[in-house]
């Protein structure tokens, strides 16, 4: 009797155990889910708690109200691109990487947001670049053309699909803002920075 009592208490814990474990990790799949989104539209917005935050968050977090990602900057532009076009993960290029890899000094954009592949099996990248003279745009237009020559040789004889892709980049200038742009998406991605950016 008392062996039923117990196993029949074990039971009625684990039910409990796992009925509190599986909403935990409901949760952390969603929240697991929204980083990687982040991740991959390149979001810092501080929205948890101990994150830092960066000059120009507040501007690019989603309004709770409707839902929309505010694209109220380089980096704003790029999530917003990112929440509507679907690619595979993808991760900022900042700073030091963006003179190697872009053959571009960032000292004349005065904002941009750049996305490149987590895997090296895929060409996939979106960038926004904001100029502060519009002397410059040439200048970007130029060195983003040398990192898309970059991606294609990387690609020749490693993966065909990703060298068909990386030769039909695509790179559109509006305003101060120039989209540099790989991917089998990329008239979406297009189509979606000309309704952003006015």
């Amino acid at each position: 009797m008392k062996k039923r009592v117990l196993n029949l208490l074990m039971i009625v814990a684990m039910g409990v155990a796992l009925t509190a474990c599986g909403g935990n990790n409901s949760d952390k799949n969603v929240n697991a889910g929204k980083e990687t989104n982040t991740s991959q539209n390149g979001s810092n917005s501080g929205s948890n708690a101990g994150e830092e935050t960066t000059p120009g968050d507040e501007a690019n977090k989603e309004d709770e109200s409707t839902g929309i990602v505010k694209a109220d900057s380089a980096k704003g532009i790029v999530d917003a691109i990112l929440s509507k076009v679907e690619q595979p993960a993808l991760a900022p290029i900042e700073g030091e990487m963006v003179k190697d890899l872009y053959h571009l000094d960032p000292s004349i954009l005065e904002d941009y947001a750049i996305m490149s592949p987590l895997m090296n099996v895929k060409t996939n990248e979106v960038a926004v670049l904001k100029v502060k003279d519009a002397k410059d745009i040439a200048t970007v237009e130029e060195a983003v053309k040398k990192r898309a020559a970059d991606v294609q040789k990387q690609f020749e004889t490693y993966l065909q699909d990703q060298y068909e892709n990386a030769k039909n980049f695509q790179v559109v200038k509006k305003g101060d803002y120039v989209l540099f742009v790989i991917s089998e998406s990329a008239d979406d991605i297009v189509a979606e920075f000309e309704t952003l950016v006015k």
